[in-house]
């Protein structure tokens, strides 16, 4: 219940900063994701294995980890540098463009045998099941590996994510990682 509680509140506080910079235009966010396209790719899907699949993610979820790398809350040696000039219309632009975006997540598995302790979120498919939630599906393991591993040992902090993971053992991460990165995912560009 606590867990729950704590995810709604999360994502009361991410929606709030999401809103608080208004709707974004997908047309100037795509032409902003030039600069984004070398990792994350025009249409979101990451080109690099330690960068996230982008597209398709809810624009409240894009913008707050925009705003976060941008007012330093939260740290990467290259996202930091590249936020640090966004302006919040920017970013709004950006979290609509990538948002505009349709996924499709396909098992290749039973998903009886997802990670239960990530499905209630993530879902099964890797597709987040709230506004919040990062999307998993197809994501390196190696990314999802370090995210995880960022969270247990508190260099990334979340006030869901973090004591999740600070109870993981590394074969259990291991594990997570590796059933998301065997979903197939496709991401259709908007127009």
């Amino acid at each position: 219940m606590r867990a729950v509680s704590a995810m709604v509140l999360g994502g009361a506080v991410l929606a709030g900063a999401a809103l608080s910079q208004g709707a974004g235009d997908p047309a100037s966010g795509k032409v902003l994701a030039g600069q984004c396209r070398t990792c994350h790719g025009i249409d979101g899907f990451a080109k690099i294995p330690i960068a996230p699949h982008i597209g398709g993610e809810p624009a409240s979820y894009i913008a707050a980890q925009l705003t976060a790398f941008r007012d330093g809350a939260r740290a990467h040696e290259m996202m930091s540098v590249v936020a640090k000039s966004l302006s919040d219309e920017q970013i709004a632009d950006l979290a609509a463009w990538y948002a505009s975006h349709t996924v499709t997540a396909t098992l290749s598995a039973d998903p009886a045998d997802a990670p239960e302790i990530c499905v209630d979120c993530h879902g099964a498919d890797g597709i987040g099941v709230t506004e919040d939630v990062p999307n998993l599906a197809a994501e390196t393991n190696i990314y999802t590996d370090t995210q995880l591993k960022a969270f247990r040992s508190g260099k990334r902090v979340h006030e869901v994510m973090t004591p999740i993971a600070q109870n993981l053992t590394d074969d259990e991460i291991r594990a997570a990682a590796d059933w998301y990165s065997s979903v197939s995912l496709s991401i259709e560009a908007s127009q």
